[in-house]
């Protein structure tokens, strides 16, 4: 009895694990799209968001254990000459919700290059529509979750745990997510080119659980162990990059001091 006990409890420190390292792209994007909505208003869009994500994620799992062969069959069955596919329905939602990540962070960077003195008024939003926005995507990064958790342990009692705990400590993690980039303007940048490069994950996990062949290549997914290398990687750029603009400013304003003296 001890021994079980044990065994649940290591296997739901295990999801719980699971769900905040899969989630730590979903937790950027709350960040980012809750700062479109009223500033008054942003800490109770990411805590209203991320709990009406919760209530879905659990219907998601029910749904998932109920139909979860209906979700793998296919119902687009196709080859052409330049392109073939198996589509199922999981593979559609990763796949559009690849493309509209893909979209959306580089509709962001847009903004950012092009100046205009308006441009925090063009890229507000309300309350709800952010909320919406927060909720659906949370749907679209709950698939990998919660079929990784079903693949760990059959225990759907556990999972459902998981994901309340995982919800309640996403709630706290995108307050200080979101905090810290409004302090820091400047890693905005980096959070949108990581967002790009969750939006190009996605295209190709869904490409490759369609089974996609393009001209005779067949896409494949990117792997986890890429994505967090490229993602260190540009980490690092960022930090490097920072430290040197401010050597940089911090040498030239000696510079000015000893040439005004």
């Amino acid at each position: 009895m001890t021994q079980e006990i044990f065994s649940s409890l290591g296997t739901l420190l295990m999801l719980i694990i699971l769900q905040a390292v899969l989630g730590f792209d979903n937790l950027l994007y709350i960040a980012l799209e809750s700062k479109k909505a009223p500033q008054d208003k942003q800490s109770i869009v990411r805590k209203t968001g991320i709990g009406i994500a919760i209530f879905f994620r659990l219907l998601l799992l029910l749904f998932l254990i109920k139909l979860i062969e209906k979700f793998e069959h296919p119902f687009i069955d196709r080859d052409y000459e330049f392109i073939s596919l198996k589509m199922n329905l999981e593979s559609l939602i990763i796949l559009l919700g690849g493309v509209f990540i893909l979209y959306t962070s580089i509709k962001e960077i847009w903004h950012m290059l092009s100046y205009e003195d308006n441009i925090e008024v063009k890229t507000s939003n309300s309350a709800a529509k952010s909320i919406f926005m927060i909720v659906l995507m949370n749907l679209v990064f709950s698939f990998d979750s919660i079929l990784s958790a079903m693949a760990l342990t059959e225990n759907n009692y556990l999972i459902a745990i998981a994901i309340i705990i995982g919800g309640i400590l996403m709630i706290f993690a995108a307050n200080k997510v979101a905090e810290f980039l409004q302090k820091n303007r400047m890693y905005e940048v980096l959070g949108l080119f990581i967002l790009f490069l969750v939006g190009i994950m996605l295209i190709s996990d869904g490409g490759a659980k369609a089974e996609m062949v393009i001209m005779n290549h067949p896409i494949t997914a990117m792997s986890k162990s890429t994505f967090y290398f490229i993602l260190v990687i540009l980490i690092l750029i960022d930090v490097v990059q920072t430290k040197y603009q401010k050597n940089i400013l911090k040498r030239s304003g000696q510079k000015k001091e000893i040439n005004n003296y």
